[in-house]
């Protein structure tokens, strides 16, 4: 008999039978319902074991009892009525039988079977309840208790639970009832879940007796028959003898206790047949049951419920996923996917993974293109169970090797597998089993590929380093056009560099060429330079580079090796002692980097830019900057590479400005009068200065003519010519007031334009120059520069600037002419005196401002300069001071200048820089001004009383050159250190 929703989808089916066809009345239906309740009702009272359950379903059958009273009252013959009590009928002759088999059993037998009797009465009451659900509340009238009793009964026996105590079992008090407790509660019934043993109580057929080993409760699938003519599951027979040996007694019947003579098991065949006749019926029946559960009419419970049945009657027999399969379920079972309860897709992609579990045929069935599409759309949902499940199922696909690229051709498949395996958000067996998909779908090269693009490097490497000459090949043309992470970049260097060197060495001109774009890539993430050169790159991309005739490379190839080369120098690694060739050649060898010069001037411009940053990078290196200097010089290249600044190209004049910025400080002369006898290079340079927008070539340019020799006065006379002064204050003036904010290039721009300006104070003697300063304000604009923080190369030039801008005041400070007070001045000139000039500076004696005489203190400079003297760059620091010391030098009023440093709290700072002694050059400058600061009396008595001061200028005394030692000694005289006759030293001039 069905159970359960199966029994709902019969009694449905009933009741529309009912409309159509002439039923008998409810009151006759009623009459012989009533009579069999309370039958039934009595039998279950008087059965003759402690079990309580029968006790409860008499309760249940008598408020049934009621129900059917209250139906009966003033009713006509109703189909719906009629029907569900028909199905009462039904149920109370089920519950009827198992009370007779509990009568008729003996003790023995009904402890045996106690767990499966109990749970066929609580399918019987929950049918029960069921069918009262169906009971219309309109059919009892306006009887609002009745409705009541309706509703509570209804649920109750939906609900109802049936247990057994211990107690239930103690009437065994003989051996046998010993050993069967014992035996029972150790017993794992056939290892069956739950679940199981749920689903083997549901049959479309009726569930004979026969059919159930006594022991175990569950349907036999290896029926044995004892001498005795009693049947029983082998395995479960097996062990109750053995637990007879173990207890030292001989075998007996566990359902008769009938003493043996035999152990011998015959095999039931015609029973095990019939067995699994009824089985393959009902598992058929099961199949068509759930088939109907899963259209777009059904509950999600129901479609839950049919999900659950076919996965277990798939786990129990392949057969079942060969039914599954023929009866058109998978499309459903996909189908299930598209709906909007996440539970439900659950369900569905886990009864799959059931299904394909060692099943090619379903594999193939299950992995149609829309299908996989749909399983990689639920990798993507929220849900993480969703997520688990779904790759647990691309996993099981991806074992069958034809799978592989039909898994992979999917949209987004890959990506999102590899994006799960380094999640830390999904749980272990989710990362676990993506990983383990992956190594699955790696058979195919396809894959590979895209696993490559999608930053999973591994499957792709161990092919490259492992496999044949013609799989090298392969994934090394893979390699060159997959675009690569620098994590990437990094682990390819790490695995497959010396396999790509060694094909580029010595392989086929298709695998060298693959080979070298690859290597481009790699090499462009600074990091793998030194692996690459730890590799042997440079000497196969140095052969190749100087290589002429047959076989030389063709020239795009070789524009790509020499982006390779650049790539390598240019990366920060120690190239210098690699050697290159057999004879022991580096790229330092004066002979490689003539033949890099010759090339770079015989050979077209994109080969030219990479060439000429092979230099740079060489130029780069303290170690390898003189050896390139040495080989220009004696190449005679200086002027064939000032040209470059006038190409057309602007990767070329960008790194040959480059090349030249960085030769600067070891040949600066060489280019200076390269670039005053040159016809337009300097003006070139002056024009992309003053472009628009902040690149590269920008900074570039203006850091090669701040590197030029600042007191060439002809170089600085022909960048004023160029129109330089104008340019560069504007540009200046753009940079700092954050017009060109955000670029990276921004430092090393606004560095160069300082420069620029601060190598005009230098030839502050040329009118046209002064008279610029003039104009621009040159003080106020090098003071606003000397607060730029963070930029320590402008500050030391703006402080730079200033001291020489400083040290021009005095000569343009002009003191005012005195009035002589006219005729009667002349006649009554003892009556007269001259009127004093107001207004004067007190450290210049005349008429200072920040515009026209540059002065220190009209910019208010002062205090900046101080505040730099605490700076953390002591190249910020020497500049600084020696700016400071324009204050008290010889051709100002010391005593003022020394005065006006002290209210600015300069001479702390002072003493601190003599006191620390960092360098050499700020011991010298600090001595100086400190003993300017000693000729004022009272000043030089509280620093006298700091024994810290005393004893730097001791150790200068001692231990500075010749300057400082002489300006120490006369320091210290002001201190009464040393007596003032004393004459250790020459006088100072």
């Amino acid at each position: 008999m069905p159970r359960g929703p199966a029994m709902i989808v019969l009694i449905r089916k009933t009741v529309s039978q009912m409309l159509e066809v002439e039923l008998p009345t409810v009151v006759v239906l009623g009459q012989s319902l009533l009579s069999r309740l309370s039958e039934v009702s009595g039998f279950a009272r008087n059965v003759p074991v402690e079990l309580d359950v029968f006790s409860q379903l008499a309760c249940f059958l008598e408020t049934i009892s009621i129900i059917v009273i209250e139906l009966q009252k003033g009713r006509e013959s109703s189909p719906l009525i009629s029907g569900i009590l028909e199905a009462l009928s039904r149920d109370v002759e089920i519950a009827s039988q198992l009370v007779q088999l509990a009568i008729n059993k003996s003790r023995l037998q009904l402890a045996i079977q106690r767990s499966n009797l109990v749970k066929q009465l609580e399918n019987v009451v929950h049918d029960l309840g069921r069918s009262l659900s169906l009971v219309p509340l309109s059919s009892v009238q306006n009887d609002e208790n009745i409705k009541a009793l309706i509703n509570s009964a209804s649920q109750q026996m939906q609900k109802a639970y049936f247990h057994t105590t211990e107690m239930q079992r103690g009437s065994l008090h003989s051996q046998e009832g010993n050993m069967l407790n014992k035996w029972d509660s150790g017993c794992d019934h056939g290892s069956q879940s739950d679940d199981s043993r749920h689903y083997e109580q549901r049959h479309i057929e009726p569930l004979y007796e026969a059919f159930v080993c006594p022991l175990t409760k569950q349907i036999m699938q290896d029926p044995v028959t004892l001498e005795n003519g009693q049947t029983y599951e082998r395995s479960s027979i097996e062990r109750w003898f053995k637990e007879c040996q173990d207890n030292g007694r001989k075998p007996v019947c566990p359902m008769t206790g009938q003493e043996l003579r035999s152990t011998e098991l015959n095999p039931s065949i015609a029973l095990r047949n019939t067995i699994e006749e009824w089985t393959g019926r009902n598992e058929i029946a099961q199949i068509d049951l759930a088939r109907s559960s899963l259209t777009l009419m059904s509950s999600d419970e129901d479609i839950l419920c049919a999900l659950k049945d076919i996965q277990h009657l798939c786990r129990k027999s392949r057969t079942n996923k060969y039914r599954v399969r023929n009866a058109g379920l998978i499309p459903m079972i996909v189908e299930r996917l598209k709906t909007g309860v996440e539970q439900v897709r659950c369900r569905a992609l886990e009864t799959l993974c059931v299904l394909v579990e060692d099943d090619e045929d379903n594999k193939e069935a299950i992995a149609e293109a829309d299908y996989i599409r749909t399983y990689v759309k639920c990798l993507s949902r929220e849900l993480s169970q969703e997520r688990e499940e779904a790759v647990s199922l691309l996993l099981e696909l991806s074992k069958s090797q034809s799978l592989s690229e039909k898994i992979g051709s999917a949209n987004g498949a890959i990506l999102i597998l590899v994006g799960m395996t380094s999640s830390k958000s999904e749980n272990n067996v989710a990362v676990k089993n993506a990983e383990k998909t992956l190594e699955n779908l790696e058979k195919c090269d396809k894959n590979v590929r895209q696993m490559a693009e999608n930053g999973r490097l591994q499957a792709l490497i161990k092919r490259l380093v492992e496999g044949s000459e013609e799989t090298q090949l392969e994934m090394t043309n893979y390699l060159a056009e997959v675009v690569l992470s620098n994590d990437g970049k990094a682990l390819v260097a790490e695995k497959a560099a010396p396999t790509l060197v060694n094909i580029l060495g010595s392989g086929s001109l298709p695998a060298r060429e693959a080979c070298l774009k690859a290597l481009n890539q790699i090499s462009s993430y600074d990091v793998n330079g030194k692996i690459l050169i730890e590799a042997g790159i440079l000497p196969p991309l140095i052969k190749d580079l100087f290589t002429v005739g047959v076989n030389h490379l063709p020239i795009k190839l070789k524009e790509v090796l020499a982006t390779t080369l650049a790539n390598v120098v240019n990366s920060g690694s120690e190239f210098e002692s690699a050697p290159i060739d057999a004879d022991g050649h580096t790229l330092l060898s004066e002979s490689i980097i003539h033949n890099l010069l010759h090339l770079i001037s015989n050979t077209g411009p994109a080969i030219e830019a990479k060439l000429l940053q092979v230099l740079v990078g060489l130029a780069s290196s303290s170690q390898a900057v003189l050896n390139v200097v040495t080989a220009i010089n004696s190449a005679g290249a200086t002027v064939s590479l000032l040209q470059f600044i006038d190409a057309p190209q602007r990767d070329v004049r960008i790194a040959s400005v480059k090349l030249l910025q960085r030769l600067c400080p070891h040949m600066g002369q060489e280019l200076a009068d390269g670039l005053r006898v040159s016809t337009g290079q300097l003006g070139t340079l002056i024009s992309i200065m003053g472009a628009n927008g902040l690149t590269e070539e920008h900074a570039a340019a203006a850091c090669l003519v701040a590197n030029l020799p600042e007191r060439d006065a002809i170089l600085t006379r022909s960048l004023l010519d160029q129109g330089a002064f104008p340019v560069v204050v504007g540009k200046i003036d753009e940079v700092h007031h954050g017009e060109t904010r955000g670029s990276r290039f921004r430092t090393p721009y606004l560095e160069g334009l300082v420069g620029i300006l601060a190598r005009f104070t230098f030839l502050l003697d040329d009118v046209a120059v002064l008279a610029l300063a003039k104009q621009y304000n040159l003080a106020s604009l090098f003071t606003d520069l000397l607060q730029t923080n963070g930029f320590d190369e402008v500050q030391r030039l703006s402080a730079v600037a200033l001291e020489n801008l400083s040290a021009y005041s005095k000569t343009l400070s002009r003191v005012p002419e005195v009035s002589k007070g006219g005729i009667c001045a002349n006649l009554f000139g003892c009556l007269f005196s001259p009127s004093k000039p107001t207004g004067l500076c007190p450290v210049h004696h005349g008429i200072c401002s920040s515009k026209n005489t540059f002065c220190l203190l009209e910019a208010k400079a002062v205090t900046k300069l101080v505040a730099c003297l605490d700076h953390e760059n002591v190249l910020v620091v020497e500049s600084s001071l020696a700016a400071i010391c324009t204050l008290v030098s010889d051709s100002v009023d010391v005593e003022r200048g020394v005065y006006i440093l002290d209210k600015a709290d300069a001479i702390q700072h002072i003493l601190d820089i003599l006191q620390e002694n960092k360098t050499e050059v700020l011991r010298q400058r600090a001595v100086w001004i400190v003993e300017r600061i000693l000729r004022i009396d009272d000043l030089a008595r509280a620093i006298s009383a700091d024994p810290k001061t005393n004893t730097a200028l001791v150790d200068a005394f001692r231990h500075g050159n010749y300057n400082t030692r002489q300006v120490a000694e006369q320091a210290l005289k002001h201190l009464n250190k040393i007596p003032n006759f004393s004459g250790v030293f020459n006088k100072i001039s």
